[in-house]
């Protein structure tokens, strides 16, 4: 009995060497701010240097695989978001599965996504938006931050419930597509909400509907998109921290804890809340399911599609 003692308070002792949170996004983005926000706090709760990393490019995958690849001993752990799934079926060539060979940690946070609109298409509604689409179909343009992205996935996911054709445009970023949706050159777009909040309250956007399976209370007049009868169009984003894959269960336990108490603090709670992020915890079993469960919903959509990443 005092082996396995032992044995199981070994499991649960991290390195000395400092926890790196691999951010596989570049700075300033929510998946950024959640590990800038966590980091410090987890550094104080386990008592060891957390540093947070970047490792950008081929859409998080060059940060994700170094997880992948990093030892199971809770030193390197992935900040991510809904994409990692999504990237699973756009990237079928991957030398690894974005799914399988990573541990889910623990869930932190959703974001939300509005489909917003520029006032000069005279676009009021969702109503409005799709029965233009079905007169005119293909000449309405839809930007996005790139192929593969959850604003490009989720306006496919709104083509396909509402039976509807628009044209694509991927930018490389979220602000050069935002900069031509607000001049006009695009005409809509998926954007997360604290960035198009403020150009919805001055009136440089029109905000049709939220993806979502409730209202938001930062723009509680944006109906839902099932509230505008758009269909069944929920596409908030989760975002959470994984490890790599054969973690030992009681450090997997420990870590969710660890973060579970760090998001919900008032001053966390309110550094994602103004960010438009809600908090959010659980269980990794649960968040494993999540996962899971969203691999199949987006891969799904690819699949009848026809997305590719190219």
């Amino acid at each position: 009995m005092a082996l396995v003692g032992v044995g199981a308070l070994a499991q649960t002792t991290l390195p000395d060497a400092p926890i790196r949170l691999i951010v596989p996004f570049s700075p300033g983005t929510g998946i950024d701010l959640i590990a800038r926000t966590v980091g410090p706090r987890l550094a104080e709760r386990l008592g060891r240097p957390v540093v947070v990393e970047n490792r950008v490019g081929a859409s998080g995958n060059i940060g994700t695989e170094a997880v992948v690849r990093a030892a199971p001993n809770g030193s390197t752990l992935l900040v991510s978001v809904n994409t990692l799934v999504m990237n699973r079926s756009l990237y079928p060539n991957l030398s690894f599965d974005p799914v399988h060979d990573l541990t889910p940690v623990a869930l932190t946070s959703w974001g939300q996504l509005i489909l917003v609109t520029n006032p000069k298409t005279g676009y009021k509604t969702v109503t409005d938006l799709i029965a233009a689409a079905r007169r005119k179909p293909g000449q309405i343009n839809y930007g996005s931050p790139g192929v593969g992205t959850p604003h490009h996935l989720s306006m496919e996911l709104f083509k396909a419930t509402s039976g509807v054709f628009l044209t694509h445009i991927p930018y490389r970023g979220t602000g050069p597509a935002l900069t031509d949706l607000l001049s006009g050159q695009i005409d809509a777009m998926f954007l997360p909400i604290h960035v198009a909040l403020p150009f919805v309250k001055a009136g440089k956007l029109v905000a049709l509907g939220i993806g979502s399976d409730k209202r938001h209370p930062l723009l509680p007049d944006v109906p839902t998109l099932a509230e505008a009868h758009a269909g069944n169009v929920n596409v908030a984003m989760w975002y959470g921290i994984f490890a790599p894959r054969g973690m030992a269960p009681d450090l997997v336990a420990r870590l969710n804890h660890e973060i579970g108490d760090i998001v919900a603090t008032p001053q966390v709670r309110s550094a994602f809340e103004v960010q438009g992020m809600d908090p959010a915890s659980g269980t990794p079993q649960e968040f494993q399911r999540l996962v899971e469960k969203d691999a199949v919903r987006w891969a799904q959509l690819i699949k009848s599609q026809h997305i590719t990443a190219e």
